[in-house]
């Protein structure tokens, strides 16, 4: 019999759910929140020897931006003892007798159950492919899947135990990108290899997929579409050595993670003798076709021809299932979903719904199409209705376009609207306005609802609002407009997260607090820092980083360095570009240089075969493409200092002519820039530090958009300016003292560099940092010293000063024999003739 669409009064029911990851759980926590754990004895089997985590966040975890504990695991062990929930972690279900209801397990064990529901998720595809698989059937060694969180430690291990690894992605899909991005972060060179022709094309048509490429470009990875790999080449150890492409090229590598797609997991359910087509058929009761005490659930149900492989349909079936099984709601139907996806794919945000382009003669498309800001926007409207969007790089305008495509409101007569903000109401005012049923963590299936019933709970902070409804703790993208609900929510009276002010998530202290515990307890290796002020002593790899460049700052050469601590750029001493050779830019006082220094510069270039040299935006010579075996022996032929291209410190000093030369020039920008480089080049700072001396007003040299800018104004006087930007964001810097002598200069420039070494967060550029501190605050404590911290700060910044050694010039031994090992070119496989 079907479960009666009443509560039931009888015996507790067996209910066993085979499967424990994000759909699986998501029933038991529907049904338990339906007053189930009176209504069944429920068993779980999982094959991961682990509660149920959150697989959206594995990505995160592979690029080091989440903790495994704290923003990996949905339910804990104890969360299922606390609950009354029996789960077998880590055993396979392998065999279902649908006659005597029961399940066997690899391990044995059979489960009886008296209803059954089916969540085993899916698999990832593996493509037919030589030197894929051993002989056996299992992944050969350096070949991974990303799928599971063993997936994701062993590329996590395999990167750790051996320098500049090599990495190949085959499939450029979401999947595939994410798992680029997260071991680029690692500082691995990686590759994504895609068989058609522009990366996501089951969500992007080829404009937005052609500006995701170059967006993923700038992020250092290389792409190549329309490539189809063959086959896995390995050495005679079984190591991975290469990839094979049918046009008969090869690709260096010692990883290869496949990123191809995913399959419904139905082997267990066609086994059992359940109907399986393209997944296991169910109905709108999401009961198995023929069955009357068995379901399927989650990736691996099939739905009126339909199987979904988004989150959001998934907690949608789960609620309608729970409704059903409990009998709280007899007319519980799932009817299907409209699918669509809002994502932050590599740090880019992406959203697509419905169609990606026109199907009918009748249908209107709109696009909006700048690849150099990186942003691709299109509708498609049939009938006055919203059937197709997408949006790449600015999702601005997403809550409207999902309301349009759900039909909760009419479309504009003018249908730049939907993509553009033309006067509309926004923040807060479009917070206030969004019906409660709004889907806003379309990852973790949360609405606008659930947001305010949270904060209405007693929710004090944004950070406990998004623990306990886990809004934003998917890929990141409904953070902003999670942020204006429950500010909306609590009328303005939110309490601000004291974590919002530590430096790094896992050690509970501001910047100054740990620098002070720092130099205290006399700190000096990152492992230190963890062991004495993170709580257990536990390490966070998105903290190594941001520690390092403080342990520099504090300890200038005399901090230990630790291997893992550091970013590739940080450990050679050179840029890493896309194709996994580096960029070499030597100093140049103030874009000044010499007849000799030129010469020395062609002769390098003409002896290491150099592709490119460049002249850059701050007035150096880049040299492009040198392999990294080659790097210590550039250095010493060009016997110049480190231009400092490649690290988050003081970069360089942009001059103009001045008045030695230009008929305007007020004062001599020349001489002042190379005086600040000469003080304070190669110092570590939060991010990179951009200068320039412009002569006069006419500001050729562009001063006023520089982190730190000096504008003369005449009689040897000059101007500051700080916080200033010329990026992706346009800021012209603020006004900070003068009119000043050129001595004041040097040493105003020296505090406030302290000032901000010590007190921005970790990338945190001056163009947000002085907003955030207040042009006038920074008046009074570096121009003012009304709270007597100058005196300290030219201390702090003399030290450091000091103590700067030029890393290309010491020309120190290679850390590990594999520190400037060579990396392999692409080359053509030889032919083999087929006897």
């Amino acid at each position: 019999m079907t479960p009666t669409a009443s509560h039931h009064h009888g015996p507790r029911r067996r209910l066993l759910v085979v499967g424990n990851g994000m759909a699986g759980a998501r029933t038991v926590e529907e049904i338990l929140a339906r007053g189930g754990r009176d209504q069944f004895d429920i068993t779980m089997i999982g094959d991961e020897p682990y509660g149920n985590y959150n697989r959206i966040m594995l990505s995160h975890v592979l690029a080091g931006q989440a903790d495994v504990d704290d923003d990996l695991v949905l339910n804990p062990m104890s969360w299922y003892r606390a609950n009354g929930v029996t789960l077998y972690a880590g055993d396979r279900a392998t065999r279902l007798d649908r006659f005597g209801k029961t399940v066997t397990c690899e391990s044995g064990r059979q489960v009886p159950y008296d209803l059954l529901v089916v969540a085993t998720g899916s698999n990832t595809f593996f493509p037919n492919m030589d030197g894929l698989r051993e002989p056996d059937g299992r992944l050969g060694r350096g070949v991974f899947g990303f799928r599971t969180l063993s997936d994701t430690n062993g590329m996590l291990q395999m990167a750790d135990a051996h320098d500049d690894v090599r990495a190949v992605v085959v499939g450029g899909g979401l999947l595939g990108l994410e798992a680029a991005y997260g071991l680029r972060t690692q500082g691995l060179t990686v590759t994504v290899v895609h068989s058609p022709t522009h990366l996501m094309n089951q969500q992007l048509d080829e404009r937005g997929g052609r500006v995701l490429r170059t967006e993923i470009e700038r992020l250092g990875i290389a792409v190549h579409t329309g490539t189809r790999t063959t086959a896995v080449l390995r050495d005679d150890r079984g190591a991975v050595t290469a990839v094979h492409f049918a046009d008969g090229s090869v690709l260096d590598t010692d990883m290869v993670v496949v990123t191809a797609g995913i399959r419904p997991n139905t082997e267990f359910a066609r086994a059992g003798g359940l109907v399986v087509e393209r997944g296991i058929v169910v109905d709108d009761q999401l009961r198995c076709e023929e069955e009357s005490s068995i379901y399927a659930v989650g990736e691996c149900a099939q739905h009126r021809g339909e199987v979904y492989g988004l989150v959001a349909p998934v907690w949608e079936q789960a609620v309608v299932l729970a409704e059903h099984l409990t009998g709280t709601n007899p007319h519980a139907a799932y009817e299907g979903s409209r699918t669509g996806t809002a994502l932050k794919v590599a740090g880019i945000d992406v959203v697509a719904m419905g169609i990606k382009g026109p199907e009918h003669e009748d249908d209107e498309f709109v696009q909006f199409y700048d690849p150099r800001s990186g942003v691709y926007k299109s509708i498609v409207v049939r009938d006055d209705r919203l059937v197709g969007a997408m949006l790449l790089g600015d999702v601005s305008r997403a809550t409207t376009l999902t309301q349009a495509f759900d039909g909760r409101i009419e479309i504009p007569a003018d249908r730049a609207a939907l993509l553009f903000d033309l006067g509309d109401p926004q923040g807060a005012d479009v917070a206030a306005d969004l019906p409660d049923e709004t889907p806003v963590c379309n990852c973790n299936g949360v609405s606008k609802g659930d947001l305010v019933a949270c904060v209405r709970a007693g929710a004090g902070t944004l950070a406990q609002v998004c623990a306990r409804t886990r809004a934003g703790k998917g890929c990141g993208s409904c953070k902003s407009l999670v942020a204006d609900i429950v500010a909306c929510a609590a009328g303005g009276a939110l309490a601000e997260d004291p974590a919002a002010n530590w430096y790094v998530p896992c050690i509970p202290l501001t910047k100054p607090d740990l620098i002070a515990e720092i130099r205290r307890r006399e700190l000096r290796a990152v492992s230190q820092v963890f062991a004495e002020l993170a709580p257990g002593g536990r390490e966070e790899a998105t903290a190594k980083m941001p520690l390092a460049s403080l342990l520099r700052t504090v300890w200038g050469p005399d901090w230990v360095d630790e291997r893992g601590a550091l970013f590739i750029n940080d450990r050679v001493h050179a840029n890493i570009q896309r194709d996994g050779t580096f960029s070499v830019v030597p100093q140049m006082k103030g874009g000044v240089t010499t007849p000799a220094q030129l010469r020395r510069i062609a002769d390098v270039a003409d002896k290491y075969d150099v592709p490119m040299v460049k002249v850059t935006g701050g007035q150096r010579i880049d040299l492009l493409g040198i392999r990294k075996e080659d790097l210590p022996k550039v250095w010493a032929d060009l016997d110049m200092p480190s231009g400092y291209a490649y690290g988050k410190s003081f970069r360089t000093v942009k001059t103009c002519v001045g008045s030695d030369f230009c008929r305007f020039g007020l004062g001599d920008s020349t001489a002042l820039g190379i005086a600040l480089e000469e003080r304070f080049q190669g110092l570590e700072t939060p991010a990179k530090l951009k200068l320039a001396v412009a002569g006069c007003p006419r500001n050729c040299s562009e001063a006023l958009c520089k982190d730190f800018g000096v504008v003369a104004v005449g009689d040897g006087r000059w101007e500051i300016y700080v916080g200033g930007a010329a990026g992706a964001h346009i800021r012209k810097g603020d006004l900070l003292a003068g009119p000043v002598s050129g001595d004041d200069v040097l040493a105003l420039a020296g505090r406030f560099i302290q000032y901000y070494r010590e007190n921005a967060g970790w990338l945190e550029r001056t163009y947000d940092f002085v907003p955030r501190i207040g042009i006038d605050r920074l008046q009074a404590l570096l121009v003012r010293d009304e709270e007597d911290i100058v005196t300290g700060l030219d201390e702090r910044i003399g030290a450091a000063v000091a103590a700067y050694r030029d890393p290309w010039l010491e020309r120190t031994a290679p850390k590990s024999p594999a520190q400037f090992r060579p990396a392999l070119p692409l080359l053509p496989l030889p032919q083999v003739p087929v006897r």
